[in-house]
Order: structure tokens, then C-alpha cells, then sequence
């Protein structure tokens, strides 16, 4: 397929700008792919398509105030930092985007407000650099002041500003492990009295750690989707979510639903010669879209997506090409609201 397949027009209005509150009461688009049917439900419903023994993989990375706004040395020029990832806790080593990007060189140095200063070390690309904070505390001290000065890294389509309730919004109730700077954002419809029906019902809630990077926002820009690359993602599965996937896996009538591309990248990577879900830690850049075959991924809870975006055709693989852009013209009939902070849909 090309990129072209994937551009669609949406009316601006229905992008959401806040989730919605309580965080359950969005709206579900139910898709079944073998009845070829779509229903409409909210999503505190999602729970009646679950049962006991089947499996809900959910991802546990939590967002840290990325976006910091500091001060180049000597001329005093206003500089956007965007952290990226953290390449090196003992060395203070940060992988970077710089904004004005053509005033900052290596050796430049960059103070921010609260006392916390870095060095860039090094050009990655056109804007990227790599830096490194002059700091001697522990790394929870250095990521204490981050959190001073750091702001929320909402997606660029949502036009407002930033608010502090946002550190709280951008975040699902699974955020455990610090280091993405986008939300998993299909599980930020889950309340802590939904998993609690979950878990009644006898549904396992299971994690895996996927940490969101920038390349989640970046549009695919090559027609020929072979040739696009996606930026790698630091990933880790237990043992503990492995066998219960692949118990669920291997039962008759269980199955395993992902909260999420994300959570479909790592499982759909992480895989044993026996085609399961194996335990491991490490780096995807897997880029999935028409025609593939899911290994490990039955069902999927997704929210809708940006046009020429790797998770729409992500997703597209998933539920059918036809299928899913059928899908989305009903969304649009019916107002749903869309993308980060909008309405999901379950893909059975």
C-alpha cells in the first residue's frame, strides 16, 4: 500500500482538546471484523466483551515533562530543549531537539531557570543534538529538577496551551515507569473502578513497558512505505505478562487484547522461534501496516489517528483497510471526537 492510501480529510472541530471526565464515559466504537458489524457503546461498556481467563495487555510507561525552555550562554537567545530519551543516566547523557536549531553548536552551553544547566556535546541531526547536564546529584534529583521546569509534552495538534492539569490528564492510571514523552493514549480511558470490573470478571490486566518517543507524532512522508523508518523505542516484557499472554494464547476460548499500538509493537516483536510472547528487554523499530499477519495480538483497543500516521496504518492492518476507513466515515457522521485525547474503538 502507499501513503496516499492513507490521507483522509476530518472536520478540525472534532479534535479533542481535553479527555473526556469521568475518563470511561468516551464513546466506543465496537468493530467486529468477522460480522462485519459496528456498534456504538461508551466505554465504561468495554468490559461486556470480555471474559474470565482472557487477557488485557496494557503499557505502563509514564510521560515526564519533556519540553523545557532555557537560555544560550553569553547572548541570553531564547532555546526550546525537547528531551527525547536518556542515553546515559551516569553520564547525564540526553538525546535532544533544539528549537531555534541554527543557534545552537557543540560547546554551547544552555542555562535554565532554576539552576540546572547542559552542554551540547554533539550534532545528531539537522536539529537533533546530544547533550549532557552539569549535575551531581542522584538521577531522581536530576529528573526532580526537569520536573521544575519541564512542560507537558502535548501532541502539536492540540491548539491550547499547556495547563498544569495536564501533567495529570496526559497520563494513564498505569504510568509507572518514567520515560515517554507521548501517552499510550487508548489507555487513558481506563478508571481505577473499570480495571476493578476487569479484574472481577476475572480478566488478567497485564503489563509491558514501551516508552513513547517523538516519532509517534511524525507523519510518514515517503509514498512508498517500504522505504520509511521508524524511530527505535526502548521496550521491556516480563515473564510474568509472557505466560499469561501465552496461556491465554493457547487456550480455546480465552484471548489477548492490546491497549494500544504501542502495546502491539512490543508483543508483536517479542517474539519466541515457537511464535509466543517471550519475556525480553530491548529496542523496536517495527513499522506495521498492510498486509501483515499479527502473531500475538487478538483484539485491539485503539483511539482514531492522524491521517498518513504509522499508528492509523497500523490499526489498518489490524481491522482491514476497507473496514477500518468505513469505521472512520461513521466516526465522522456520528461527531465522534479524535486522536490523543479523543473517543476509542475495540477491534474484535
Amino acid at each position: 500500500m502507499k501513503l496516499s492510501h492513507f490521507i483522509y480529510e476530518y472536520p478540525r472541530e472534532l479534535i479533542a482538546k481535553y479527555p473526556s471526565e469521568p475518563r470511561d464515559q468516551a464513546r466506543l466504537m465496537v468493530l467486529d471484523r468477522k460480522a462485519h458489524t459496528i456498534e456504538h457503546r461508551t466505554f465504561h461498556e468495554v468490559v461486556d466483551y470480555f471474559d474470565e481467563g482472557d487477557v488485557l495487555v496494557v503499557n505502563d510507561t509514564k510521560v515526564f515533562p519533556a519540553r523545557l525552555y532555557g537560555n544560550k550562554e553569553k547572548t541570553g537567545a531564547r532555546i526550546e530543549v525537547f528531551l527525547l530519551r536518556e542515553l546515559n543516566p551516569e553520564s547525564r547523557l540526553w538525546d535532544v531537539i533544539v528549537d531555534p536549531a541554527r543557534k545552537i553548536r557543540i560547546g554551547n552551553k544552555l542555562y535554565f531557570e532554576n539552576g540546572l544547566i547542559a552542554e551540547v556535546i554533539d550534532n545528531t541531526t539537522s536539529r537533533g543534538r546530544t547533550i549532557r547536564f552539569a549535575f551531581e546529584g542522584s538521577n531522581q534529583e536530576l529528573y526532580t529538577k526537569i520536573d521544575e521546569i519541564g512542560q507537558t509534552p502535548l501532541p502539536p495538534y492540540i491548539k491550547r496551551e499547556v495547563e498544569e492539569a495536564d501533567r495529570d490528564r496526559y497520563q494513564t492510571m498505569f504510568a509507572l515507569n518514567r520515560g515517554a514523552v507521548a501517552a499510550p493514549t487508548a489507555g487513558l480511558h481506563f478508571t481505577p473502578d473499570l480495571v476493578g470490573r476487569f479484574k472481577e470478571k476475572g480478566v488478567q490486566v497485564v503489563p509491558i513497558t514501551l516508552h513513547v518517543g517523538l516519532g509517534t507524532f511524525r507523519p510518514v512522508e515517503v509514498e512508498d512505505l517500504t522505504k520509511h523508518r521508524m524511530d527505535s523505542e526502548n521496550y521491556r516484557i516480563s515473564k510474568t505478562t509472557a505466560e499469561a499472554v501465552n496461556g491465554a494464547l493457547l487456550s480455546p476460548t480465552n484471548t489477548v487484547t492490546a491497549v494500544g499500538t504501542t502495546v502491539v509493537r512490543a508483543i508483536e516483536t517479542s517474539l519466541s522461534a515457537a511464535n509466543t510472547l517471550k519475556g525480553s528487554r530491548g529496542w523496536t523499530d517495527k513499522f506495521i501496516y498492510p498486509p501483515y499477519e499479527f502473531v500475538i495480538t487478538e483484539r485491539l483497543i485503539t483511539n482514531f489517528h492522524m491521517p498518513k500516521s504509522t499508528l492509523l496504518m497500523l490499526v489498518a492492518a489490524f481491522a482491514g483497510y476497507d473496514f477500518l476507513f468505513e469505521a472512520y466515515e461513521e466516526a465522522m457522521k456520528h461527531d465522534y471526537s479524535l486522536f490523543s485525547f479523543g473517543d476509542a474503538m475495540l477491534i474484535l
